[in-house]
């Protein structure tokens, strides 16, 4: 059937068999290229909206760490971080709405404001402004006193809701695209496989079916030409144009041999024959090497006009038909390049991509790194706040045991000053024994004389006795005055350590707190940093396979060019256009004068045109 069928149908179908392969391939590519092109820009969107939440998270972190700086030591600097947090919050928040299309992450945004907002009006405003008034002390207390209620823990988890929504979408994806990347290496290895196999496959079959019989038929033409009538004509049989060219040719011989017999002196008739013969033969020569523009412009004796008119008919269609397959394989060519750009395109956009997320992780981890520095900074706040706490403990009771040294020297000047009452008494006793002792000297006359001068001694000595009895209570008044004092000051001490351990304490508190914070905060930045590195992997994933596919792209693009160039062994002249006359004709013209009464059979094929109009539908 394929043998029947007309030269321009055989190449029509050839050249449909190719474009079908290559439009499902390029149909199959773009699809998948699309596929591709919205999971990467629905990436980008997951990979942004989980940017701006970890924003948000960070700076209700930091508005809480820095706010409970500015309680611990009230410095400015810390109120300035954390209005920089505030205002990071609120600008990303507003971005991030923007960005949020599924309604319960928006609803899940809004409540992180709104706990945000109820945050800062029940305690950061409020305690800053306690704090700004002079009440640090209290804004303290209130911060003791309310636990864990004055974490932000109520507008961080919604935050880590829409984070957690990003990461499975991003997961998903990702999947997605590397299931399309897939999907377009495949169709593009078949699609190349099965369109280099389609055109060897009809390169093939067309060249036993064109070329060989139109070589053969050459042969024959010659073989007549050097007057050889005996020959069998092949293809004679066939339904196409080389059909017609074979019966044409074996009217001919039958002609020749019909002449021959009949009238061999016809020199003339011969001599036309010849001309005829040998014309066609060269034509045929042309067509068998390639040259589609090699038409019979010599003039041909009446009877021999219609195999003129027929043979550059079929010359202008089959010139036709492989200019417009040079046409098609350069439109094709065309395309796979463009194919192959936006791969190329598509792939350059991947690895700026996948460079932003390195850079993205780094920076990341160096967040990291500092808030553990800083989390390690605060534990050794801690141990040494310990430390303090331990030496002020030790030093009140040093202080106590002063004190009560103290009291019992205290205790002591008590009953020494009862031993001084009693030796005061004893020498004033003492003074009046020896002024008794002196009347009775002088009552005993010259013989107490000597007894006179012992009572002087004895009241002088007493006399003494009584003044060093006052200097000593003078000096242990003094004493108990020093040691009243000193006692004072010892309680006073003891009050400032008992003060001292109070804010050391509290100190302890809140540096703890402040270290758990930043424990968390780190925490949950290595779990971003991992991510962000899965996805860095992912993406660079994906540049990888985009090149794979625009070198599949560049690959089908050299397969199209090795068709056109064997397409453009044709020689088909300037325009590889049909004449009007020719186009107009549709094929073979046999209406002109008959052939001579000597031939056999008269030249047909139908001239209704139905091979060059099925071509121009096509």
């Amino acid at each position: 059937m394929f043998k029947a069928m007309k030269i321009p149908r055989k190449l029509g179908l050839s050249f449909l068999t190719i474009c079908a392969t290559a439009a499902i391939v390029m149909l199959v590519f773009y699809s998948s290229i699309s596929s591709i092109r919205g999971s990467t820009d629905a990436n980008n969107l997951s990979q942004s909206i989980y940017a701006k939440a970890q924003a948000l998270e960070t700076a209700l972190l930091r508005q809480n760490s820095q706010m409970r700086g500015f309680l611990v030591t009230a410095d400015e600097t810390y109120l300035k971080s954390y209005n920089e947090g505030r205002d990071d919050y609120d600008k990303t928040s507003a971005e991030l709405e923007t960005l949020l299309k599924d309604p319960k992450l928006k609803d899940a945004l809004v409540k992180s404001r709104e706990e945000t907002l109820k945050w800062r009006k029940d305690w950061s405003d409020r305690l800053i402004a306690k704090v700004k008034a002079g009440q640090r002390d209290a804004a303290e207390a209130d911060v003791r006193a309310a636990g864990k209620a004055v974490l932000t823990s109520a507008a961080v988890l919604p935050l880590r809701e829409i984070k957690d929504a990003q990461t499975a979408a991003i997961e998903q994806n990702g999947a997605r695209q590397e299931s399309a990347i897939g999907t377009a290496l495949f169709v593009l290895v078949i699609g190349a496989i099965a369109l280099i196999g389609i055109a060897i496959t009809l390169a093939v079959v067309l060249t036993r079916l064109i070329a060989s019989p139109i070589s053969g038929l050459t042969r024959t033409m010659a073989d007549l030409a050097a007057g050889r009538n005996d020959i069998a004509v092949p293809d004679a049989d066939r339904r196409d144009e080389l059909g017609d060219m074979a019966r044409a040719v074996l009217v001919f011989r039958d002609a020749a041999v019909a002449k021959q017999a009949a009238d061999a002196a016809n020199a003339k008739a011969e001599a036309a024959q010849k001309m005829v013969v040998e014309t066609v033969s060269a034509q045929l020569s042309e067509l068998a090497g390639g040259n589609l523009t090699a038409e019979i412009s010599q003039a041909f004796p009446g009877e021999y006009e219609a195999v003129k008119t027929n043979f550059n008919a079929a010359v202008t269609e089959l010139r036709t038909l492989i200019a417009s397959v040079m046409e098609s394989t350069a439109a094709i060519n065309t395309g796979s390049n463009e194919i192959a750009q936006a791969s190329e395109d598509l792939a350059r956009r991947t690895e700026a991509n996948a460079a932003s997320l390195e850079e993205t992780a780094a920076a990341v981890t160096q967040m990291n790194g500092r808030l553990r520095a800083t989390a390690d900074a605060a534990n050794r706040t801690v141990a040494r706040a310990d430390e303090t706490i331990a030496t002020v403990t030790d030093g009140r009771e040093t202080a106590d045991e002063a004190m009560q040294a103290m009291t019992r020297v205290a205790d002591s000047a008590k009953g020494i000053d009862s031993v001084i009452e009693g030796l005061d008494k004893i020498a004033f006793q003492t003074r009046v024994l020896a002024m008794n002792a002196a009347v009775e000297a002088g009552r005993a006359g010259e013989a107490g004389r000597g007894f006179a001068v012992v009572a002087d001694l004895v009241s002088a000595l007493a006399m003494r006795a009584e003044e060093e009895a006052g200097r000593a209570r003078d000096q242990l008044t003094a004493t108990q005055t020093d040691i009243v004092s000193a006692v004072d000051a010892v309680q006073k001490v003891d009050g400032a350590l008992a003060n001292i351990s109070t804010g050391v304490g509290e100190v302890h508190s809140l540096l703890g707190e402040m270290a758990s914070d930043n424990q968390a905060q780190a925490t949950a930045i290595s779990e971003v940093s991992t991510a962000i590195g899965a996805m860095d992997q992912s993406t660079q994933q994906n540049a990888a396979m985009v090149e794979q596919t625009s070198a599949a792209a560049r690959h089908l693009a050299s397969e199209v060019t090795t068709l056109s160039e064997q397409a453009r062994r044709f020689k088909v002249g300037e325009t590889g256009r049909a004449t009007p006359r020719a186009a107009a004709r549709g094929g073979f013209d046999i209406s002109a004068k008959p052939l001579p009464a000597a031939a056999v059979t008269a030249l047909t094929r139908p001239a209704n045109g139905a091979a060059l109009d099925d071509w121009q539908s096509f």
